[in-house]
């Protein structure tokens, strides 16, 4: 197999909640500081290691019951990953394409979790929304399902999720969509050092599981077909329809999926552009490997690239 991806199922894709950016300083997974308490009479020591991961929040319930859990920074390329997905499941079973295949109801159809995890719970929310633990995926699923950590350079990472804040994301702050590429790829809570930080904590997390396996984003950029058949292949499709196969090929491709994301033909708020006119607020935007270099001065790739620095060297890229 081209990756070495190990998991068993396809995410129902759940339209994606709207990012609610609440002021207030990311707290780290390891624990909750005194001043993340809601009041002074709570009464569990929540820096305990037992509490870790716990998800008290009523999203729990979405990040759960998959065999299969992806994790990302966003602008990853999941979107492609799901579309992909999507496209091959639907086809196969004779079901009309959605983005949200739960609508079907067809337990044929495989089921994996994304999430954003540690990253979303770093940036969204407030200190009650850490405290429930609500963008996290309960520590019970990832010790139960597969779990895949999609990985894409984090300067091309960041370049993307600052186009998003600041050109297709209504919901962000108006003091975070007025900072310039270079003020954001130095934030502490949406800059690189928080992309990094995140990559690092869940190769640290989960490298020594049996049940853990990293996809890289560029691997699959330069031959998809390869990539997303061995993906097929651990979804249980072992001898992938080729018709089948080359339709959902074809379908997710980045020129097609911009095109219908243009269209609005999607069913979802996923795929969604911020302005039709302007290509830069499209979710399907480039999809470039490298791409951040026509967005960042030479200064700013000298910060970007000290920063890559601290990226453990398990993921694999160079600066």
């Amino acid at each position: 197999m081209a990756i070495d991806i190990t998991s068993e199922s396809l995410a129902e894709a759940q339209p994606e909640p709207k990012a609610v950016y609440k002021q207030s300083q990311p707290a780290a997974i390891s624990g909750f500081s005194t001043a993340d308490k809601p009041n002074a009479g709570w009464r569990f020591q929540l820096t305990n290691s037992r509490w870790t991961r716990r998800n008290f929040s009523s999203r729990a319930r979405e990040l759960s019951g998959g065999k299969a859990i992806i994790l990302s920074v966003p602008k990853s390329g999941r979107t492609w990953l799901r579309a992909f997905l999507c496209a091959y499941f639907c086809k196969r079973f004779g079901l009309e394409f959605t983005l949200r295949p739960d609508r079907h109801q067809d337990q044929r159809i495989p089921r994996v979790v994304f999430s954003h995890d540690l990253f979303e719970h770093r940036t969204k929310g407030d200190r009650w929304d850490r405290l429930r633990g609500k963008y996290l995926v309960p520590r019970r699923e990832l010790n139960r399902a597969k779990i895949i950590l999609l990985a894409r350079d984090p300067r091309d990472c960041f370049v993307s999720l600052y186009l998003q804040l600041t050109k297709r994301d209504p919901n962000a702050p108006i003091k975070l969509g007025q900072k310039t590429v270079s003020e954001m790829l130095r934030d502490r809570r949406f800059g690189m050092h928080a992309i990094i930080n995140a990559m690092n904590d869940w190769i640290n997390e989960f490298s020594g599981r049996d049940n853990f396996s990293l996809i890289r984003y560029e691997a699959m950029r330069a031959s998809p077909a390869e990539h997303f058949r061995d993906l097929l292949a651990v979804l249980g499709e072992s001898s992938a329809e080729a018709n089948i196969f080359q339709g959902a090929l074809e379908f997710s491709r980045f020129e097609n999926m911009q095109k219908l994301e243009a269209a609005g033909a999607f069913d979802s708020n996923i795929l969604h552009p911020g302005d039709v006119r302007d290509p830069e607020s499209f979710k399907v935007r480039r999809g470039k490997v490298g791409g951040y270099r026509e967005y960042l001065s030479i200064q700013d790739q000298e910060y970007a690239a000290n920063e890559l620095a601290k990226l453990d060297p398990r993921f694999g890229y160079t600066f």
